[in-house]
């Protein structure tokens, strides 16, 4: 290695395979390769089937990303089809619902018309149905609020004078 911990250029005339040989041997010869963190221990995921993107899925993972960002187009629709109750439960008017539930059948339209990745079923979501299970969860919300008794009404507050009048009381 060269002063500033690089392994330098490789010779033109020597080969790839003996010029790396070359480096490893003069790596150990000085006492780099001792002492290594996870010397002697399994490479992890060395017995596991290779998938083609498996650096990806564990970076994600690591960095506690969503790993649904790398699903095919028809996977991560019908996935956002199954969980558009959820989305839709924050929204404060039907409109909303409806704009959501729009705006996810035509992403599913745009792929229908140009499918692309695996072959996945996927078909548009039912706007009225999921309109009335809004509906459903909001009404069981406003039961549930009103049978939350209210705490009792305490004595009012006394009359208190004023200021002025307190001074002009004392004095």
């Amino acid at each position: 290695m060269g002063a500033d911990g690089s392994a330098g250029r490789k010779p033109a005339r020597q080969s790839f395979e003996s010029w790396v040989d070359k480096q490893v041997r003069e790596a150990e010869e000085r006492g780099e390769l001792r002492n290594l963190r996870g010397s002697g221990k399994p490479i992890p995921g060395a017995g596991a089937p290779v998938q083609e993107d498996a650096w990806l899925r564990g970076y994600l993972q690591r960095e506690g990303a969503d790993t649904g960002l790398v699903l095919p187009t028809p996977l991560l629709l019908r996935r956002d089809a199954e969980r558009i109750g959820a989305t839709v439960r924050d929204c404060t008017t039907e409109e909303q619902v409806r704009a959501e539930v729009v705006a996810l059948n035509r992403r599913i339209v745009e792929y229908l018309r140009i499918p692309s990745g695996p072959v996945v079923p996927v078909s548009t979501v039912d706007i009225e149905a999921v309109v009335a299970e809004w509906r459903r969860e909001r009404e069981e919300q406003c039961r549930a609020a009103r049978a939350i008794p209210k705490p009792a009404a305490s004595a009012p507050p006394k009359a208190q004078r004023r200021w002025w009048r307190r001074r002009a009381a004392g004095s």
